[in-house]
């Protein structure tokens, strides 16, 4: 194969090219509203898998990018998407981007009552006095953690981004998630993981500040 001789800034833009080409020639066609989304997260993977698996809830993606306008705050469930994220990007609409699993007192609390980090983690998220976009790629027990407080009325969540990767309670976690009046964009199955979550945050934040 040929290798191709690019300036950074052009490589990025004749990966999209490719993907759109690729979509076409399966015959996929994805909603307007959706589109940049979904297609950020096949460049982050190079996984056509994703144009069938993401799944998004009534103007998801305009409800996302209304709260990031607003100022809205991302929280991670791993310090991976939280590297992943354009913190700088998203200063400029106001908002804060943060992962709380390193926390000494994430780690202690979770110890004591015997349960992950990322239970804790969301707990303390819930504390942050503005809108919260929850970016979640690796923990289950972080979407089942969101999914309880939901129902017992103790928090209510802005928006979730549930696309943890794995094998043990992935899914369910994902199905509960779309269960409730949260708007979500959740990928269904067991793919995902932390840049998934980085890149679809990127993807919402690109399309308001260009």
């Amino acid at each position: 194969m040929k290798i191709e001789h690019l300036r950074p800034e052009e490589i990025e833009k004749k990966s999209f090219e490719i993907i759109s080409k690729t979509l076409n020639d399966k015959g996929i066609v994805l909603p307007v509203d959706q589109e940049m989304v979904t297609k950020r997260v096949i460049h982050t993977s190079a996984d056509f898998d994703y144009a069938h698996t993401m799944t998004y809830s009534p103007d998801a993606v305009a409800i996302a990018q209304d709260l990031l306008s607003k100022g809205a705050d991302i929280v991670t469930d791993t310090n991976m998407a939280l590297s992943g994220i354009n913190k700088k990007t998203l200063a400029k609409l106001g908002g804060q981007a943060h992962c709380f699993m390193a926390d000494e007192d994430v780690a202690r609390i979770a110890k004591e009552r015997g349960v992950t980090r990322a239970v804790v983690s969301m707990e303390k998220a819930s504390e942050i006095e503005k809108p919260v976009i929850f970016a979640i790629g690796n923990a289950p027990t972080a979407l089942i953690k969101l999914y309880d407080m939901i129902q017992t009325n103790t928090y209510i969540p802005a928006f979730i981004i549930g696309v943890p990767v794995g094998f043990v309670n992935v899914v369910a976690a994902k199905e509960m998630i779309m269960e409730t009046d949260i708007p979500y964009i959740v990928n269904a199955g067991r793919k995902g993981g932390s840049n998934i979550a980085a890149a679809i945050c990127n993807a919402l934040i690109y399309q308001l500040i260009r």
